[in-house]
């Protein structure tokens, strides 16, 4: 038997235990108390229903209250001297269904059930004190309903803190799902700005340096028009980005990217107008995917940056050095023509300085008498 098959089998052994215990109980009754056959039937048709009460609570827990409720009232009111429904193991099923009731149904209607299982105690307690014999104590009937009712009261009370426990997991699971999902967003975010932003940003240099290099002045307007486009495009993408995932605290996500796509990303940028150069000095080392990551975005942005901020001609070089601790990356422009205004504010650079703290690194950018320096500290394994 599996461990998922024991535990749905021991409500059943429960139960069956504990009607074979109200079952000798009430041969006891008719044997010592010269209970009546009748009072025998009732007891033993309320004992049936505080268990069908019982595993009615499980699924409709009003309706398994209420049948619960309605056995004790049986209970209560059938005449037996000497008889109290706590004698009777079944009883325990009452409880067992406010349990289940209270975890289930909002905290004002539990409170309702709960006022409803004191109010049985204290008539439980008036009709079995009414029908003491003359000059018999009363005060151990007093003591019976105080104990039925911290023990009713405790149970309510746990089944509450079970269920607010439980809530309290469910909605950190919430959060931490929903963290997740936002998390995924900012990463699928920055990516697509990283990959997209850089492609639309090398096609408009390159067309920019077209229209330069063209002697028809119709060519020239016509490639200037669709520079122009290409930037329109590029500042809607931003736009729709920022709408998809606007938190800028989001941590980016993690993309399997290779160092060997750097010398054709570097090249692919090239144009007669844009000269993007290529060094690496030092032995690779081994780096952790996050730093890998870092390394290639930060090339990425680098080269798109100059590229979309300057007016051609425009040199850009881009170098990596190796020690056995760290790899230092270095996107320098030479400042261009001039600065392109009107480019606005990205998130780009922001999104680049979270990869590089994330893996461990620091990012640095100066603004040197001739151009931009990108600078990435980044540890390799050996350094970590």
């Amino acid at each position: 038997m599996t461990a998922s098959q024991r535990r749905s089998a021991w409500p059943v052994v429960a139960h069956v235990v504990l009607f074979l215990l109200t079952t000798v109980i009430l041969a006891g009754a008719l044997w010592y108390l010269g209970a009546g056959l009748w009072q025998a039937l009732a007891v033993a048709g309320a004992a049936v229903l505080l268990h069908v009460g019982a595993v009615t609570a499980r699924r409709r827990p009003w309706e398994g209250y209420a049948i619960g409720a309605l056995a004790m009232l049986v209970l209560v009111l059938t005449p037996l001297l000497g008889w109290s429904p706590v004698m009777l193991p079944s009883a325990v099923c009452f409880p067992l269904a406010l349990w289940r009731l209270t975890g289930l149904v909002p905290v004002r209607s539990s409170v309702a059930a709960l006022a409803v299982a004191l109010l049985g105690i204290v008539l439980n307690e008036l009709v079995t004190w009414a029908r003491l014999p003359s000059g018999v104590s009363a005060w151990t009937h007093l003591v019976e309903g105080g104990l039925l009712m911290s023990v009713v009261g405790g149970v309510w009370l746990a089944a509450l803190l079970v269920r607010r426990r439980h809530e309290a997991r469910r909605r950190a699971e919430s959060e931490r799902l929903a963290a997740a999902v936002a998390e995924e967003r900012a990463g699928i975010r920055r990516d697509l700005h990283d990959v997209i932003a850089h492609t639309v940003t090398v096609m408009v240099a390159r067309i920019e340096a077209a229209a330069v290099t063209t002697a028809d002045p119709a060519t020239r307007r016509e490639l200037g028009d669709i520079a122009e486009t290409g930037r329109d495009a590029h500042q809607g993408l931003r736009a729709m980005l920022a709408t998809v995932a606007p938190r800028a605290d989001s941590r980016p996500g993690k993309v399997p990217i290779s160092l060997d796509v750097l010398p054709d990303l570097v090249a692919s940028a090239a144009s007669p107008l844009h000269t993007v150069t290529f060094a690496e000095v030092g032995e690779r080392r081994p780096l952790s995917l996050s730093a890998e990551v870092a390394v290639v975005r930060t090339v990425q942005e680098g080269v798109t940056n100059a590229l979309r901020h300057l007016e051609p001609p425009v040199e850009v070089t881009v170098h990596l050095r190796w020690t056995p601790a760290e790899v230092v990356v270095e996107v320098r422009d030479d400042g261009g023509r001039a600065p392109r205004g009107g480019s606005g504010q990205g998130t780009g650079l922001m999104g680049i300085g979270e990869r590089v703290s994330t893996a461990g690194g620091t990012l640095s950018i100066d603004d040197g008498d001739d151009g931009w320096v990108l600078r990435a500290r980044l540890p390799t394994k050996e350094g970590a």
